[in-house]
């Protein structure tokens, strides 16, 4: 999949997250991907996406023949995902810093509806500067949103960061945190299934290549 060379860096960033994602720990397929009691996986780094359908077409999502013609005048594929377009995708991604405030209500919904499901969001930490963020963080931990993983891809993208680091903007807030090499498959299992009583964040170290 070529011809998105701005985004091409936020594909390849997030590509081993995504992967031990729908590998092994999201509680989702293509047969089960409108119970009520399935994962949900919010993209809110939904630029460059390229990884992303890349591993739903691996996983029987869509058909993998659909990628050869991504972004193409008529394909579903766009340069954002589209729900309702793609099998599989929860949100329609674009405006960055919605995906969390927007994880938060659903996992609020997923408790509200007795789901044995959980929500996991995928955040980068550029938009993390975003103000819904801090909003999302704070209540997410005050409603003690304990079904809600967010994990942030670190590639050091953001304009401001956070004072001692992005896991302890989370930590601050009553979050509970880990940190793990974003390239190491079995450290990110490990992270993503470590237990947790609170809403949990997993921050993503990816440096750079250029």
């Amino acid at each position: 999949m070529t011809g998105d060379e701005k985004h091409e860096w936020a594909a390849a960033s997030t590509i081993d997250v995504l992967w031990v994602l729908y590998d092994k720990v999201l509680n989702v397929t293509p047969a089960t991907a409108d119970d009520p009691d399935r994962d949900r996986f919010l993209l809110s780094k939904g630029h460059g996406p390229m990884a992303y359908y890349a591993v739903l077409a691996e996983k029987g999502f869509i058909d993998e023949s659909t990628l050869d013609g991504w972004t193409t005048w008529d394909s579903p594929l766009g340069q954002h995902p589209d729900r309702m377009l793609v099998k599989g995708v929860e949100i329609s991604s674009g405006s960055l810093g919605h995906g969390l405030p927007i994880a938060v209500g659903t996992a609020i919904g997923q408790r509200v509806g007795k789901s044995r499901g959980r929500t996991f969001v995928l955040v980068g930490d550029g938009e993390l500067d975003e103000g819904s963020n801090h909003e999302a963080i704070a209540v997410a931990a005050r409603l003690n949103v304990a079904n809600l993983t967010a994990i942030v891809i670190d590639n050091q993208s953001a304009m401001y960061g956070w004072p001692g680091g992005i896991a302890r903007r989370f930590a601050v807030e009553g979050w509970q945190t880990a940190e793990v090499d974003g390239r190491d498959h079995e450290a990110v299992f490990a992270a993503l299934t470590a237990p947790h009583d609170r809403p949990y964040a997993v921050v993503a170290k990816i440096e750079k290549s250029y």
